[in-house]
């Protein structure tokens, strides 16, 4: 049996059926001999003067010819008018619902790639190459936390947003417009990609051919699969991450630790010693959809994996704002989300004395509250956050269910897992403890959706019987147990853990629906399946552990107790 290790920041995997090339070169050698049309697609935030000045300068010393079309300049003049979703509220300052455009949209016509003469290649980059009907396609893919530290840095491009060639980069516009277009488009062309490149690194990126992307994708969705984690930085972050797990922040804290969203998470491929492309996740899903999520799962959500599992990291920082998350109806009807962001917190470490914020009092009065909120946004009054909020210890162990409409927040002092649907871009806040910004500004406020979306009929004593729950054991054997600690009939998934003695195992089965695991106590864990794979898993990683599995067996490390957190998608 291995040993226990410590947390590994870049899981990888080796590919199937091939190998991960480091440079242009590469690429460029293995393009079909003659003329051609190469369709370089990709998403607006990377940097594609230096993609083509790479691309073309590695065609010409293998002798070829390149003449290079820019799709962005033949987009339609009301391209970014025809992209952006409408707010239902058309004067909301905070939110628009997530665009359900197309990358056509972006054109009146498509340019005509003409194939050169003799033995050289027209070049056609840009989001939306693949529609100029190629010979050859690529995806050249940089992911997405790139493009939102550029935004934290204030670096992110001019053009950078689909349809505005010569505007600054806007965050909003890349999280409701940009990235909705780009990953349908991205989902749609995967079967059929030429080669998958990397651009991390422009001047040497990582790539890999169509069918060994697709050989290994098919074979990582048939077993257990970490994602790449990360940490960003917000005024409130901590110092756990980087304390415990080794993370630089690069703001000054580890506030948000992004172990599995799906529309953000990436998997590495590649040699742990040589290059690697990382490749997103969200493809395990559209490629292979009941293998990941099965048959019933996929027949509720489609190709959407819709549990995220993150850390909030709050040792050493602050108070989360205030805030709740959109009840189902106004979610789906306000900003087009399907399903909503029900949320757990699991508290994995906190400090003496420090607390989660949950759900209301018996005496909290909303129209009394809104007048407070009103009060703190115009004239910097603090606000009597507990007059109207439950407070309760943050006990290492312990579950807190968060449904939508539920004001809550983790306090300073925490480590908190979030166990929640995979929705992340509608926090609603009330109130965020008058902190300001680097300039001196308020963060934005939404509270009127808050307010709109506030659940007053759960109160009280209530909070604690249905928020704050006990462990109900389920199942038991020789050295384990496994404890339901959080599951409400509103909320479609359910939080489980499962309790393992040193060197004990305890038997498991998807039967027929995804895992997830996460080590919140102990060493670490061994994940054995039944077709011969193992995976082991230190403290604090997160796994998916997808439908085709089916039955697999988890064998604590070490000589102490493992605690491992588990969420499923249970009955509708």
């Amino acid at each position: 049996m291995p040993a226990p290790r410590s947390y590994d920041p870049l899981p990888s995997y080796p590919p199937v059926a091939g190998e991960v090339a480091a440079g242009w070169s590469a690429p460029a050698a293995d393009l079909p001999l003659g003329a051609l049309v190469l369709a370089v697609d990709g998403p607006g935030a990377l940097d594609w003067p230096a993609l083509t000045d790479g691309l073309s300068a590695a065609l010409r010393s293998a002798g070829r010819d390149v003449d290079l079309l820019d799709v962005r300049d033949h987009y339609a003049a009301a391209a970014d008018e025809r992209l952006a979703a409408r707010p239902v509220h058309p004067d909301d300052p905070f939110f628009t619902p997530l665009s359900p455009a197309q990358v056509a949209d972006l054109f009146d016509s498509l340019p005509r790639a003409e194939r050169p003469v003799r033995d050289g290649v027209t070049v056609v980059y840009g989001p939306g190459a693949s529609l100029c009907g190629p010979d050859v396609l690529w995806y050249a893919d940089l992911p997405k936390r790139y493009a939102e530290a550029a935004v934290a840095k204030g670096e992110l491009p001019v053009g950078v947003n689909l349809g505005r060639r010569d505007e600054p980069g806007d965050l909003v516009r890349l999280f409701y417009t940009d990235w909705p277009v780009l990953d349908r488009h991205r989902d749609a062309i995967a079967g059929r990609v030429d080669r998958w490149i990397d651009v991390q690194d422009t001047a040497r990126p990582a790539s890999l051919d169509g069918p060994a992307l697709r050989g290994t994708l098919a074979h990582l969705a048939r077993g257990p699969v970490r994602t790449r984690p990360y940490f960003n930085s917000t005024p409130w972050g901590g110092q756990w991450a980087a304390s415990e797990l080794g993370f630089t922040p690069r703001a000054g804290n580890t506030a948000l630790g992004y172990e599995l969203i799906a529309p953000e998470a990436g998997v590495l491929v590649g040699e742990k010693d040589g290059p690697q492309v990382e490749v997103p996740f969200q493809l395990l899903c559209v490629e292979h959809p009941e293998d990941m999520l099965g048959e019933d799962v996929h027949r509720r959500f489609g190709t959407s994996f819709p549990i995220r599992f993150d850390y909030l990291d709050t040792m050493g920082g602050g108070h989360l704002s205030l805030h709740l998350h959109p009840q189902e109806r106004y979610m789906r009807e306000v900003f087009g989300w399907p399903y909503t962001q029900h949320e757990t917190y699991y508290v994995t470490a906190s400090e003496d004395g420090a607390q989660v914020l949950l759900g209301l009092t018996d005496e909290a009065d909303p129209d009394t509250m809104r007048r407070q909120v009103e009060d703190a946004i115009a004239n910097d009054t603090p606000m009597p956050v507990t007059d109207h909020v439950r407070t309760y210890p943050a006990t290492v162990g312990q579950l807190f269910m968060i449904p939508a409409g539920t004001p809550h927040a983790s306090g300073a002092g925490n480590l908190v897992l979030e166990v929640s649907a995979t929705p992340y871009l509608y926090s609603l806040r009330f109130y965020d403890w008058l902190r300001k910004d680097a300039d001196g500004a308020s963060r934005p406020l939404p509270y009127e959706h808050g307010f709109a979306n506030l659940d007053t009929t759960r109160r009280g004593d209530d909070v604690t019987k249905d928020l704050v729950q006990l462990p109900r054991t389920v199942r038991a054997g020789e050295g384990w147990r496994e404890e339901v600690i959080g599951a409400l009939p509103e909320m479609f998934y359910a939080v489980h853990r499962l309790v393992v003695e040193g060197g004990a195992d305890i038997p498991d089965d998807t039967e027929g629906r995804f895992h997830i695991l996460n080590i919140a106590a102990g060493e670490g864990a061994l994940i054995e399946t039944l077709d011969g794979r193992t995976h082991s898993l230190a403290f604090a990683e997160t796994i998916t552990i997808p439908a085709a599995v089916g039955p697999y067996r988890v064998r604590a490390l070490g000589d102490d107790e493992v605690r491992i957190v588990k969420a499923l998608v249970v009955e509708p």
